[in-house]
């Protein structure tokens, strides 16, 4: 089983606002229902969205997208913390045999993209995969089971990082053919690039 992890738990510094709830395309949908909606259509049965012990705005968003809310209470530790806390979850209430990871501000996946990642990551030495277009890779990335405690012990300053480097045999870049896997928007104007209209 695979489960998926949004982490949203960032402070939204550069952008002013929550990023997680940003409006979406359409100007209805959100960034974090987006993600949900495309990693359940996709067909991952586990959703959690990690967010900061005091967000309720993002914990009524999560519960009424019934997705799982899994609280970080110590987030300012950096993207790490929030990785391990939904990993927790993942394996621990729901023996999942591997993660998707998507960050929250990288909001033009798709669940195609997402499907496309995941049938890779059947059998072999392969324990990472990254989502990549046109030979760059970005988000969002499959951990499987076998480096699991080496995401809980990793450097929190390099976070994780540190594990997809430790060994570049495990770890697989998966052309999905879209774009959107290398879009991040933590900025108004990352916001006015990848929708043509101010926030």
């Amino acid at each position: 089983m695979i489960a998926a992890i949004i982490l949203a738990a960032g402070r939204s510094s550069r952008m002013g606002r929550s990023k997680a709830l940003l409006p979406h395309l359409d100007g209805k949908t959100t960034f974090v229902a987006h993600a949900v909606r495309e990693l359940r259509a996709a067909g991952l049965p586990v959703i959690l969205v990690v967010g900061r012990h005091d967000d309720d705005a993002l914990r009524a968003a999560v519960v009424e997208l019934q997705a799982e809310f899994v609280s970080n209470p110590d987030p300012d530790r950096g993207q790490l913390s929030s990785l391990v806390a939904g990993l927790d979850v993942a394996d621990h209430t729901y023996r999942a045999e591997a993660v998707v990871v998507l960050p929250v501000d990288v909001p033009l996946v798709t669940a195609a993209g997402i499907r496309t990642l995941c049938s890779r990551a059947a059998g072999g030495r392969v324990f990472i995969l990254r989502s990549a277009s046109g030979g760059r890779h970005g988000h969002p990335v499959l951990f499987t089971r076998e480096v699991f405690n080496e995401l809980r012990h990793a450097d929190p300053e390099l976070g994780a990082r540190s594990v997809v480097r430790a060994d570049p045999s495990r770890v697989v870049d998966v052309e999905v053919g879209e774009p959107g896997v290398l879009v991040d928007v933590d900025t108004p104007d990352d916001y006015r690039r990848a929708f043509g209209r101010p926030v």
